[in-house]
């Protein structure tokens, strides 16, 4: 008999996809494969390795949502994140649809895990600051560019520039090529962060204290440098749609 839990969740981002069992209490460790590897025959094995009541879905790639809804047909229900769910926030926010569901996923996860006022920076194949209020409302926030979107277009932009592995530089002057690239990479990267995070706190929280919390694929190599950032969360995505699937 295979075991049961009461989800999967499934966060499809722009470059990979993770997926994840559930109860309602705990996110079980995730498998993360390239967007572009998500199918509906790959939705199916993970269903039938595992009895689930709903599959609890954030996308920000329509393009994968007919597969997802393919490989769940008759097994299990699912819920798609969006703005008219039940999230524990409220939204305070001009055009509410246009918000990504990763970023409504965060929002509500910050808020139950870590309180409000609170600041949620997702580094992905963008880097995302999500904003919540003193009222507990998602009120908005600020996309930049991913590290890995950067560091690639230097690449490809550039005749003589190689292709660069991220990791912490020994010292800002690099002494070659790829020394002097990472250095811009890693700390130009921490204070794009910063400098994002000191508007946001002058702008809506002026002298009150803030939960920061970093998440996504590169949140240990640049915010754990960053003592603005109050706690790494690597799947803070994931919790969110745990959190979602119970309130709904």
């Amino acid at each position: 008999m295979a075991r049961r839990f009461d989800y999967l969740l499934i966060d499809v981002s722009n470059s990979y996809a993770k997926l994840a069992f559930a109860s309602g209490e705990r996110v079980s460790n995730p498998a993360r494969i390239p967007t572009s590897e998500l199918s509906g025959s790959l939705v199916a094995e993970f269903l039938r390795r595992r009895q689930v009541k709903k599959l609890v879905v954030s996308s920000v790639v329509p393009t994968k949502n007919s597969a997802i809804s393919k490989g769940a047909h008759n097994k299990a229900q699912v819920l798609w994140l969006d703005w008219k769910l039940k999230l524990g926030i409220a939204i305070d926010y001009p055009r509410p649809q246009s918000i990504g569901a990763d970023r409504l996923a965060n929002a509500a996860a910050v808020a139950e895990l870590y309180g409000w006022p609170a600041i949620v920076v997702d580094f992905g194949t963008a880097v995302t600051f999500d904003v919540v209020s003193e009222s507990r409302s998602y009120i908005g926030g600020v996309i930049a560019p991913g590290l890995e979107a950067m560091t690639n277009f230097l690449y490809q932009r550039t005749a003589l520039l190689p292709r660069l592995s991220l990791k912490e530089p020994h010292r800002a002057v690099g002494r070659s090529t790829v020394e002097a690239m990472r250095s811009g990479a890693i700390f130009g990267y921490r204070g794009l962060v910063r400098e994002i995070l000191v508007r946001i706190k002058a702008e809506q929280f002026s002298r009150k204290k803030v939960a920061v919390v970093a998440t996504g694929g590169y949140a240990h190599l640049i915010a754990s440098q960053l003592p603005e950032v109050t706690v790494i969360q690597p799947h803070l995505t994931l919790e969110g749609l745990r959190i979602v699937g119970n309130l709904n």
